[in-house]
Protein backbone atom coordinates (compact mmCIF):
# COMPACT_ATOMS: atom_id res chain seq x y z
CA UNK A 1 0.00 0.00 0.00
CA UNK A 2 2.96 2.36 0.99
CA UNK A 3 4.09 1.92 -2.54
CA UNK A 4 0.97 2.61 -4.48
CA UNK A 5 0.66 5.72 -2.34
CA UNK A 6 4.52 6.78 -2.97
CA UNK A 7 3.13 5.92 -7.19
CA UNK A 8 0.57 8.46 -6.93
CA UNK A 9 1.80 11.52 -5.17
CA UNK A 10 4.53 11.34 -6.92
CA UNK A 11 2.36 11.14 -9.96
CA UNK A 12 0.21 14.21 -8.59
CA UNK A 13 3.20 16.39 -7.74
CA UNK A 14 6.08 15.97 -10.24
CA UNK A 15 4.35 18.06 -12.57
CA UNK A 16 4.24 21.18 -10.52
CA UNK A 17 8.28 21.20 -9.24
CA UNK A 18 9.17 22.53 -11.59
CA UNK A 19 12.83 24.55 -12.39
CA UNK A 20 15.19 25.43 -10.13
CA UNK A 21 13.82 22.80 -7.87
CA UNK A 22 14.26 19.03 -8.52
CA UNK A 23 12.00 16.16 -7.26
CA UNK A 24 14.23 13.69 -5.79
CA UNK A 25 12.64 11.20 -3.84
CA UNK A 26 8.79 10.80 -1.81
CA UNK A 27 8.56 8.39 0.58
CA UNK A 28 5.87 7.24 3.41
CA UNK A 29 5.76 5.28 6.41
CA UNK A 30 5.72 5.41 10.23
CA UNK A 31 7.59 7.06 12.52
CA UNK A 32 7.02 6.87 15.64
CA UNK A 33 3.77 6.91 16.29
CA UNK A 34 2.77 9.23 13.10
CA UNK A 35 2.87 8.32 9.41
CA UNK A 36 4.82 10.79 7.40
CA UNK A 37 4.93 11.70 3.70
CA UNK A 38 8.22 13.23 3.06
CA UNK A 39 8.63 15.11 -0.16
CA UNK A 40 12.47 15.28 -1.29
CA UNK A 41 13.07 18.38 -3.19
CA UNK A 42 16.80 19.93 -4.41
CA UNK A 43 18.10 22.91 -5.86
CA UNK A 44 21.37 23.60 -7.55
CA UNK A 45 23.07 25.44 -4.46
CA UNK A 46 20.66 23.48 -1.61
CA UNK A 47 17.04 24.22 -0.57
CA UNK A 48 15.78 26.93 2.05
CA UNK A 49 13.56 26.74 4.75
CA UNK A 50 11.72 29.05 2.41
CA UNK A 51 12.04 26.45 -1.01
CA UNK A 52 10.19 24.03 1.34
CA UNK A 53 7.70 26.31 3.18
CA UNK A 54 6.76 27.84 -0.48
CA UNK A 55 6.51 24.22 -1.81
CA UNK A 56 4.87 22.66 1.12
CA UNK A 57 2.29 25.48 0.39
CA UNK A 58 1.45 24.57 -3.58
CA UNK A 59 1.67 20.46 -2.38
CA UNK A 60 -0.36 20.12 0.74
CA UNK A 61 -3.65 20.98 -1.76
CA UNK A 62 -2.61 18.86 -4.71
CA UNK A 63 -2.52 15.74 -2.14
CA UNK A 64 -5.94 17.13 -0.30
CA UNK A 65 -7.50 16.98 -3.88
CA UNK A 66 -6.47 13.11 -4.39
CA UNK A 67 -9.89 11.22 -4.62
CA UNK A 68 -10.61 8.43 -3.63
CA UNK A 69 -8.41 10.01 -0.01
CA UNK A 70 -5.16 7.27 -0.88
CA UNK A 71 -3.81 8.02 2.91
CA UNK A 72 -5.56 5.70 5.47
CA UNK A 73 -4.89 7.98 8.58
CA UNK A 74 -3.87 11.56 9.01
CA UNK A 75 -0.28 12.04 8.17
CA UNK A 76 2.54 14.58 8.38
CA UNK A 77 3.48 16.70 5.04
CA UNK A 78 7.22 16.75 5.53
CA UNK A 79 9.17 18.68 2.75
CA UNK A 80 12.76 18.24 3.00
CA UNK A 81 16.25 18.22 1.43
CA UNK A 82 17.86 15.20 0.10
CA UNK A 83 20.80 16.18 2.52
CA UNK A 84 24.66 15.35 1.66
CA UNK A 85 23.53 11.42 1.29
CA UNK A 86 21.57 12.04 -1.30
CA UNK A 87 19.87 8.62 -3.28
CA UNK A 88 20.60 8.71 -6.76
CA UNK A 89 16.99 6.72 -7.97
CA UNK A 90 17.44 6.98 -12.07
CA UNK A 91 20.22 6.91 -14.65
CA UNK A 92 19.84 10.25 -14.83
CA UNK A 93 20.85 11.18 -11.29
CA UNK A 94 23.81 8.87 -11.62
CA UNK A 95 24.57 10.26 -14.96
CA UNK A 96 25.10 13.70 -13.01
CA UNK A 97 27.31 12.20 -10.42
CA UNK A 98 29.91 11.60 -12.24
CA UNK A 99 33.43 12.77 -10.70
CA UNK A 100 31.69 12.71 -7.45
CA UNK A 101 32.41 10.03 -4.49
CA UNK A 102 29.16 8.03 -3.52
CA UNK A 103 27.95 4.50 -2.40
CA UNK A 104 26.44 1.86 -4.17
CA UNK A 105 25.05 -1.37 -2.89
CA UNK A 106 24.84 -4.31 -5.37
CA UNK A 107 21.87 -7.14 -5.93
CA UNK A 108 25.01 -9.55 -7.24
CA UNK A 109 28.57 -9.41 -5.37
CA UNK A 110 31.37 -8.54 -7.29
CA UNK A 111 34.89 -10.77 -6.48
CA UNK A 112 32.40 -11.26 -3.15
CA UNK A 113 31.38 -7.25 -2.69
CA UNK A 114 28.02 -6.14 -2.28
CA UNK A 115 28.81 -2.57 -1.50
CA UNK A 116 31.38 -0.31 -2.99
CA UNK A 117 31.66 3.39 -2.06
CA UNK A 118 34.29 5.47 -4.24
CA UNK A 119 34.69 8.29 -7.03
CA UNK A 120 32.38 7.62 -9.62
CA UNK A 121 34.48 7.70 -12.67
CA UNK A 122 32.10 7.17 -15.92
CA UNK A 123 28.80 5.94 -16.31
CA UNK A 124 27.82 5.07 -19.94
CA UNK A 125 23.91 4.01 -19.35
CA UNK A 126 24.83 0.39 -18.88
CA UNK A 127 27.96 -0.04 -16.74
CA UNK A 128 29.26 2.68 -13.78
CA UNK A 129 33.33 2.45 -13.39
CA UNK A 130 33.96 3.41 -9.85
CA UNK A 131 37.57 4.01 -8.03
CA UNK A 132 37.43 2.85 -4.70
CA UNK A 133 40.27 1.79 -2.05
CA UNK A 134 40.72 -1.87 -0.80
CA UNK A 135 42.72 -1.20 2.28
CA UNK A 136 45.55 0.52 1.14
CA UNK A 137 45.18 0.22 -3.29
CA UNK A 138 43.63 1.81 -5.49
CA UNK A 139 40.86 -0.15 -7.55
CA UNK A 140 38.49 0.57 -10.08
CA UNK A 141 35.07 -1.96 -10.96
CA UNK A 142 33.29 -1.69 -13.52
CA UNK A 143 29.65 -2.14 -11.88
CA UNK A 144 26.34 -3.14 -14.59
CA UNK A 145 23.87 -0.67 -13.93
CA UNK A 146 20.63 -3.20 -13.91
CA UNK A 147 22.90 -4.55 -10.59
CA UNK A 148 22.41 -1.73 -8.56
CA UNK A 149 20.05 -1.92 -5.55
CA UNK A 150 20.97 1.12 -4.48
CA UNK A 151 22.98 4.17 -5.38
CA UNK A 152 23.48 7.40 -3.29
CA UNK A 153 25.75 10.04 -2.77
CA UNK A 154 28.36 9.63 0.40
CA UNK A 155 30.39 11.50 2.59
CA UNK A 156 34.26 11.31 2.38
CA UNK A 157 35.64 10.70 5.49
Amino acid sequence: MANNIVELVTDVIAPVIQAPYELVDVEYGKMGGDYVLSIFVDKEGGISLNDTADLSEIISPLLDGIQPDPFPEQYMLEVTSPGLERPLKTAEAVEKAVGQYINVKLYQAIDKVKVFEGTLCSFDGDNLLMEYMDKTRKKQVTIPYQTVAKARMAVKI
